[in-house]
């Protein structure tokens, strides 16, 4: 009974895993981490060395001493307190270069491509209901004028006048 059970928990995780939603999600997360390796190299090759123009070449090296005496002491341990910000600064061009490569390279197009097939989808529903009215619109013609060929008395009248006698 036991084997069973373990059998049916292993083919349950298989059907878990094999579903669409996840396995994107696999893939998601593995370009998601080649991605920020490159970005991360954008901002270390490019980004700081033209903010090193102005000050130091890493971003790293920027920082607050907010209780002195901030560095190292003699047995090689930091003393004071300083606040970093210059890492802060590099995690935040970071995170804003790869949001906006993501943005203007997946977001944006995706929205404008998934805009373009629902307009399309909305023009061909719209012809379907003008085709759909003006079938109505003709089926009502062709009721009103057998009815009033019958007339009122109820007999077919051939609608040509002729002689009357």
């Amino acid at each position: 009974m036991s084997e069973k059970k373990k059998v049916s928990v292993l083919e349950g995780f298989k059907a878990f895993l094999m579903r669409g939603n996840v396995v994107d999600l696999a893939v998601a997360v593995v370009i998601g981490a080649a991605f920020t390796n490159i970005v991360n190299s954008v901002v270390k090759g490019l980004i700081s060395p033209v903010i090193g123009l102005v000050g130091t070449q890493s971003l790293d090296a920027y920082k607050t001493c907010i209780k002195d005496p901030c560095g190292t002491g003699a047995d090689g341990k930091p003393t004071g307190v300083e606040l970093l910000w210059g890492s802060v600064l590099n995690a935040t061009l970071t995170f804003l270069i790869t949001a906006a490569v993501v943005y203007f390279l997946m977001v944006l197009p995706m929205s404008k491509y998934l805009a373009r097939q629902e307009a399309r989808r909305k023009a061909k529903e719209g012809v379907q209901e003008t085709m759909e009215i003006t079938e109505l619109v003709v089926l009502k013609e062709i009721r009103d004028e057998l009815i009033a060929q019958r007339g009122v008395d109820g007999t077919v009248h051939s609608g040509v006048s002729g002689p009357r006698l």
